[in-house]
């Protein structure tokens, strides 16, 4: 093998291992209400934010200072500060990532999310398109869901 053949192989490698384990990055002019440019959402957002809500990446479990948020409010997108979720429809999953059995009315939108070879519903912002978590069908009732967000993807503002 030529050094130029091991150096294309291991850049092909890693966009291929990219795709795979985190699927694939919300681009600007998808069909949202709110779009940036790729250089503008890095300017607006922190590098962590930008890493969840642009690429579909997932902080660490127990990281998120939402985790622990329990007075009266709404959660909002980071992103653009669509309200997504009561305060009264959170709970704790013991999953370390703040969870919820419902969204606000159009606040979210789902896709199949075949990334890390398993099939889940990815969550994203309905008003930017910026990946949140994932709804998974073991959470409580009335609605048995467990909307389970990336805290980072998200504000809070109290009641």
């Amino acid at each position: 093998m030529t050094r130029r053949s091991v150096l294309t192989a291991t850049i092909l490698g890693a966009v291929a291992a990219r795709y795979a384990f985190l699927g694939k990055p919300a681009q600007a002019g998808e069909g949202f209400a709110v779009t940036h440019t790729d250089a503008e959402w890095r300017k607006l957002l922190t590098p962590e934010q930008y890493e969840v809500l642009r690429q579909q990446g997932t902080e660490r479990p127990f990281t998120s200072a939402l985790l622990d948020e329990h007075r009266k409010g709404t959660f909002a997108c980071a992103g653009c500060d669509l309200p997504l979720y009561a305060s009264d429809t959170k709970f704790d999953s013991g999953t370390g990532w703040p969870s919820f059995w419902q969204p606000l009315k159009g606040a979210v939108g789902t896709s199949v999310d075949t990334s890390g070879f398993v099939t889940r519903t990815e969550v994203h912002c309905s008003r930017c398109g910026g990946h949140l978590g994932h709804v998974f069908p073991d959470g409580p009732q009335p609605t048995g869901l467990r909307y389970c967000m990336d805290g980072v993807a998200m504000t809070f503002h109290p009641a």
